[in-house]
């Protein structure tokens, strides 16, 4: 199952990485959501097989987010009384990005 943008909806990033309970997936950043869709890698054939979407955020649902960390960086994103730490190769990017696509 891949993700496909609703109409109107733009990818503004995306990018392997894992979260701290949810596990290894793809973190994708839209103009109206955040997403987070499991994957399962396979060593022998150095594969990504695309799970499910088991992360997906309206942008409004946000209400506080971050980047942390200096060696292990994360992205943290706190929505719905939930707290969500993704393993990111540059927070700071994300963080920017998330703050332009809300407006803020």
């Amino acid at each position: 199952m891949s993700f496909k943008p609703q109409e109107g909806e733009r990818v503004l990033l995306r990018e392997d990485c894992a979260e701290d309970r949810l596990k290894s997936g793809v973190l994708i950043l839209t103009n109206k959501r955040i997403l987070f869709q499991k994957t399962e890698g396979r060593m022998a054939t150095f594969s990504k097989k695309e799970g499910e979407i088991i992360l997906d955020i309206p942008l409004q649902a946000i209400s506080a987010f971050r980047a942390e960390g200096f060696l292990v960086k994360k992205f943290v994103i706190v929505a719905v009384d939930q707290t969500y730490k993704f393993g990111v190769f540059s927070n700071s990017k994300w963080e920017k990005e998330l703050r332009q696509a809300k407006g803020l």
